[in-house]
């Protein structure tokens, strides 16, 4: 996808092609800067390697419900890398090491983690609690796949379509917080971005499934900025 001095990489958190796509874009695009779907504390987080022992004021800060979904998350995520060969968010650390070596600006242009979770503490309702819970009986315990894809791959716009429909549906105010709102958050950044910077080449790594979104959304704000 690209805009202007805009290109966006659809990647998968988990994907060995993911890897090889940003190493290859890097190197043929040549960007000046580098923009990642993070913020500080999930980039310090990913390059230390390792995840944080729960702490008490943590619950205190994004609520009971978003450091849940948060440590079941990241589970689930790190069961996934397993079964792959590949840690959560590697494409995102390499894309951040490859920056560092060429000495390329990074913009880390994701919303704190911390105020996302807190929004979705308060955002999740009963019934959406409980289609978590079944819908992660059926994938772990049961190994039932509602949608097959290569996870090694990163999967296509006609399965990122499905997936965003299945997730709309089953859960509207995840779906909002931790995608829409998000979009939002990162397409502003973005257009600030290529604004402030027109003569410089920006490549954006974020996860596939924001990808159509955010390029709309992206377009609609730096508009504003002419």
């Amino acid at each position: 996808m690209k805009y202007k001095n805009l290109e966006i990489l659809g990647t998968s958190h988990i994907a060995k092609q993911s890897l090889e796509q940003v190493k290859d874009r890097i190197d043929r695009l040549k960007p000046d800067i580098i923009a990642l779907e993070l913020d500080r504390k999930r980039l310090y987080a990913l390059i230390a390697g390792k995840r944080r022992r729960p702490r008490l004021k943590d619950i205190r800060r994004i609520g009971l419900k978003g450091y849940a979904l948060n440590q079941i998350g990241a589970y689930v995520e790190h069961k996934l890398g397993k079964m792959v060969g590949v840690k959560p968010g590697s494409e995102m650390v390499l894309a951040f090491n490859l920056a560092k070596k060429k000495k390329l600006k990074v913009a880390l242009i994701d919303q704190d983690v911390e105020v996302t979770l807190k929004k979705l503490s308060k955002a999740l309702t009963f019934k959406e609690k409980l289609n978590f819970f079944v819908d992660l009986f059926k994938g772990i315990v049961l190994r039932k796949k509602e949608i097959d894809f290569d996870l090694t791959k990163v999967p296509t716009e006609r399965i990122i379509r499905k997936m965003m429909v299945k997730v709309k549906k089953r859960y509207p105010n995840f779906h909002k917080v931790l995608v829409e709102d998000r979009n939002k958050y990162m397409a502003q950044k973005m257009a600030n971005l290529m604004a402030f910077y027109p003569e410089k080449k920006v490549l954006a790594i974020i996860g596939a499934g924001h990808v159509k979104e955010i390029i709309a959304l992206t377009k609609k704000a730096y508009e504003k900025h002419l």
